[in-house]
């Protein structure tokens, strides 16, 4: 992709990459202006994101012209920072003790429901789309996971929410991404892929089960050294203050580092960190309301709060979250027009469509329901966890890290379309949907005592 090529303007030229920091300044400008209206209407920012990276792309104004195959390897690594950040960041939303019963409900989701939603997608690309089985693995392990960045409006709302439909739907964003990556690496040694023949037969298994423990221990361990260590020098000593930015961003680097030299699961290794560093805080804070914890020293300094022995470790969390949340802001931004523009480039395919239709309403339904039974949820409930199986940055994270292997050229050129038109499906879908199906949850939510006071009804 040529970015210095210069464009006629007004008689003389411009650079090409000027026109792009126009572009990009201009659209992040108008989101920040837009965003509080947004909220109060029916759409998402990933769906004003997608239909600019479409314009620009070949199929609009020919700005920018690249396929995924041919840049796979760059645009796999800025996808996965991508995927890293929104991990870390749902792990430190979950302030919830390890030992509550409801941790089961994301891990029916992020793992049975994921491994079901596996198997019927891979039947699906055997039988209708004809793709080999290798193939039909990768493409199921592509679109399985559900994402942890554009389900925003419907995960927790702030640390400590309980509410049983956003915890497990954001626990369920940080756990599945991890989950599919047995199942790629599986599809990819079926393809005589160099780099994955070590997960061939008995072996994948016992790269998966090691892959889990060793990444998950790796993140817990690391999210409490570091957390500890962090609030320790502050309490004692009033130092390690500030720079919470290169904290954040050094212990995703660091989770994510060391649970690959020891062939852990790296995913899974970046969200426990997060999930670590709130069960400190937690700790810490006798489970109390972060807010509650701050409000307690009203009008004390930054300095002060980060060192005071009751607010530290609150403080710190905050702080880290702000700024991981912020990233996460960015990163939507750019993954969401990057996928816009790949699929300019290839076009929508009829397949996906179908595709998404019977992800949505077929396979997702049943995979929600065998991986529910025994719990307890409402019908509504039930009808939100179904259709909230949100497909984004996980998905293209995963397309771009198969396209990078050269397994076939044939197959590869019409898998990229229809998981790109999937996204694009679940995008305007699930954008649309999000905000008024989560306040007619909300709603029902809420009665009102025979005195007139208006209470929430607790979870089943």
């Amino acid at each position: 992709m040529d970015i210095a090529i210069p464009v006629a303007f007004l008689g003389g030229t411009i650079d090409r990459a000027i026109i792009w920091y126009l572009i990009v300044g201009g659209l992040l400008i108008s989101m920040g202006l837009l965003e509080s209206l947004l909220q109060r209407l029916p759409l998402s920012p990933a769906m004003f994101y997608l239909p600019v990276g479409y314009l620009l792309g070949p199929a609009g104004v020919g700005f920018v012209d690249f396929h995924a195959a041919q840049h796979a390897p760059v645009l796999m690594h800025i996808a996965e920072a991508a995927l890293l950040i929104s991990l870390f960041t749902v792990g430190l939303k979950l302030r919830v003790p390890l030992a509550d019963r409801l941790w089961w409900l994301p891990l029916r989701l992020g793992v049975v429901a994921m491994i079901i939603t596996v198997a019927m997608l891979t039947l699906l690309g055997v039988y209708w789309l004809r793709f080999p089985l290798g193939v039909a693995v990768l493409l199921a392990a592509i679109l399985a996971p559900t994402d942890p960045i554009l389900a925003a409006d419907v995960q927790v709302r702030d640390v400590g929410d309980r509410d049983r439909i956003r915890f497990a739907l954001s626990g369920e964003g940080g756990l599945n991404d991890a989950t599919a990556l047995p199942f790629m690496m599986a599809g990819l040694a079926m393809l005589s892929v160099p780099q994955a023949q070590a997960w061939q037969g008995s072996g994948a298994i016992l790269h998966a089960t090691w892959g889990f423990a060793a990444g998950a221990g790796c993140g817990w361990i690391l999210g409490n050294f570091v957390g500890h260590v962090v609030v320790y020098l502050r309490k004692r000593f009033r130092s390690a203050l500030g720079m919470e930015e290169f904290l954040t961003l050094g212990l995703i680097a660091l989770s994510f580092g060391v649970a690959d030299l020891i062939h852990g699961n790296g995913f899974i290794a970046v969200f426990i960190t997060g999930v670590a560093v709130r069960n400190i805080e937690a700790r810490n804070s006798g489970n109390r309301p972060t807010s509650e914890i701050m409000s307690q020293m009203d009008g004390a300094g930054n300095e002060q709060l980060a060192t005071d022995p009751r607010t530290a470790s609150a403080y710190m969390t905050q702080e880290v979250l702000g700024f991981n949340q912020q990233l996460e802001h960015i990163a939507e931004f750019t993954m969401v027009l990057l996928a816009g523009m790949l699929l300019s480039s290839t076009g929508f395919s009829f397949e996906g469509v179908v595709l998404a239709i019977l992800l949505f309403l077929v396979v997702r339904p049943v995979a929600i329901g065998v991986s529910l039974i025994g719990a307890s949820r409402t019908p509504l409930q039930q009808a939100l966890l179904t259709w909230f199986g949100i497909r984004g940055i996980g998905s293209l994270y995963y397309l771009l890290y198969a396209l990078q292997f050269p397994w076939s050229s044939g197959a590869a050129a019409r898998l990229e379309p229809i998981v790109l038109t999937v996204i694009a499906s679940s995008v305007l879908a699930h954008g649309i949907s999000a905000t008024p199906l989560m306040s007619l949850y909300q709603s029902r939510k809420r009665r009102r005592s025979p005195d007139g006071r208006e209470f929430e009804v607790q979870d089943p």
